[in-house]
C-alpha cells in the first residue's frame, strides 16, 4: 500500500488514476511515499524519511526545496504542457486586450450608468480615447519556445500576425511542433529590435531574472506591448513603470501582478489565471498521478525537474533503483555488489542530470537486507529502493 498525500485540493480526474486498492489518498495522510502539490508553499517544510517522490500539478516549482529534495533522493516531477492551451487562450486574450484597450474602456463604459437615454451618445462621444491597433500584421516576439510558447506562436501566426521565435535550447520535438512560417531569432535583441509586441515564456532563474530592464527596453521598439504570462519577476518592475511613462512601452500585461505595478496607467493586471481553467486542472492532475503510479510501482522517472527521464520495461525477478552522486566508478561499485552476492544483472539503464544520477537495475533473485544495505553503504549513494 502507497501513502499519496496531497497539499491542495486536487482534480477528481487525477486522484481516479490510483487504484484505491493499492494507494491510501488524502491531505491528512502521515508518513508519505508521495505528495502531490499545486501551489502550497513547501520550501520551509521538513521532508518525511518516507517521502520518495513530489508531484507538482502544474509547470512551475518554485514553491518546492529542490535542491534539498535531491540531496535526499527525492524526486520532484512537474506537468509541462499539460496547462498550456489554457494559459496560451489567456495570452491571445492579453494581446487583444492591450491593444484595444479593453480593459480601461470597460471601466469607463460602467461610469454612463444613471444616465439614461444619453448612454449611446456619450459612447459615441468618448470611445475614440480606447482606439487602438489591429494585431493582424503586427509582430510578435516570442521568447520561449516550450509547450506554451509554440501555441501561442502558432495561434498568433493563424491570426496573421508575423512571429518571431526565440529558444537557444530548443529541442527537435518542439522544432516538428513549430510552424514553419515562425522567424527563428538567434539572438534575443534580433526580437526585441523587430517586435510590436513581446511574450515572455521561460522559467525565472538566475539568467532570465529581469530579463526585461532598462537596457533591453532601450532596444525594444517605440511602443511595444508586453506580456508576461511566466513570472513576475522576468521584468524589473521600476523599468516597466519608467517606460510606460515615457511612452516607450505602450502597455505591460501580466498574470503575476506586484504591488508596485498595480494601478499604474497602461498595465493589465490578470490574478494568475493562465492555468485556471478545469481543463488544465483535470489534464496537470491526471498527468501528475500518472508519473507518480509509474514511479511508485515500477521506479520509472518521466518529467523530473531534478533526476534524468529513465523508462525501462520489467524483466527479472526483483528491481533495484539507485539514486546517487553522477561520479566516476560508482556504477562499477554496485554491480559488484550483485557479484558478490552471486546475483545476475538481467537489464540495467542509468542517465544523470547534472551532479545526480539515477539506476535502475532488474536482477534475477529477490534482494535481501543485507544486500540492501550494502548498495546504500556505498560512498556517494543517495538513496536506494527495492520494487
Amino acid at each position: 500500500m502507497f501513502n499519496v498525500k496531497t497539499l491542495n485540493k486536487i482534480s477528481g480526474c487525477g486522484l481516479d488514476c490510483f487504484d484505491r486498492d493499492m494507494y491510501a489518498i488524502g491531505d491528512s495522510i502521515s508518513n508519505p511515499d508521495a505528495i502531490m502539490v499545486r501551489s502550497a508553499n513547501m520550501l520551509e517544510d521538513e521532508m518525511p524519511e518516507s517521502l520518495l517522490g513530489i508531484a507538482r500539478a502544474g509547470a512551475g516549482v518554485n514553491n518546492i526545496p529542490v535542491e534539498k529534495c535531491t540531496e535526499q533522493g527525492i524526486v520532484v516531477f512537474n506537468t509541462p504542457g499539460a496547462n498550456a492551451n489554457g494559459v496560451k487562450e489567456l495570452v491571445l486574450a492579453g494581446l487583444l486586450m492591450c491593444s484595444r484597450k479593453v480593459v480601461p474602456s470597460l471601466e469607463w463604459a460602467q461610469t454612463l450608468k444613471g444616465q439614461a437615454g444619453e448612454v449611446g451618445k456619450l459612447v459615441e462621444k468618448g470611445k475614440s480615447a480606447f482606439t487602438g491597433p489591429e494585431i493582424a500584421g503586427k509582430t510578435l516576439g516570442v521568447v520561449g519556445l516550450g509547450a506554451i510558447g509554440i501555441l501561442v506562436a502558432n495561434a498568433a501566426k493563424a491570426l496573421g500576425m508575423n512571429v518571431y521565435g526565440y529558444d537557444p535550447f530548443l529541442s527537435v520535438e518542439a522544432a516538428w511542433s513549430l510552424s514553419r512560417s515562425i522567424k527563428h531569432a538567434t539572438d534575443l535583441r534580433e526580437v526585441f529590435q523587430n517586435c510590436d509586441y513581446i511574450t515572455l515564456h521561460v522559467p525565472l532563474n538566475n539568467e532570465t531574472k529581469a530579463m526585461v530592464n532598462t537596457k533591453s527596453i532601450e532596444g525594444m521598439k517605440d511602443g511595444v506591448r508586453i506580456l508576461n504570462f511566466s513570472r513576475a519577476a522576468l521584468c524589473d518592475d521600476a523599468a516597466i513603470i519608467e517606460a510606460l511613462g515615457t511612452g516607450k512601452v505602450a502597455a505591460y500585461v501580466t498574470d503575476f501582478p506586484t504591488d508596485e505595478v498595480l494601478g499604474v496607467e497602461g498595465v493589465v493586471a490578470i490574478p494568475h489565471l493562465g492555468a485556471s481553467t478545469p481543463e488544465s486542472e483535470d489534464n496537470c492532475a491526471t498527468m501528475a498521478a500518472r508519473q507518480l503510479i509509474d514511479f511508485l510501482e515500477n521506479g520509472n522517472i518521466k518529467n523530473s525537474v531534478n533526476l534524468p527521464d529513465v523508462d525501462m520495461a520489467r524483466a527479472g525477478v526483483g528491481r533495484v533503483c539507485v539514486v546517487h552522486k553522477n561520479v566516476p566508478n560508482i556504477l562499477t561499485q554496485i554491480s559488484g555488489v550483485f557479484a558478490a552476492e552471486n546475483i545476475n544483472i538481467e537489464n540495467m539503464l542509468n542517465k544523470s542530470k547534472k551532479d545526480t544520477a539515477y539506476t535502475v537495475l532488474d536482477v534475477s533473485a529477490e534482494i535481501t537486507e543485507n544486500f540492501y544495505k550494502a548498495i546504500c553503504d556505498i560512498d556517494d549513494v543517495i538513496r536506494v529502493r527495492i520494487i
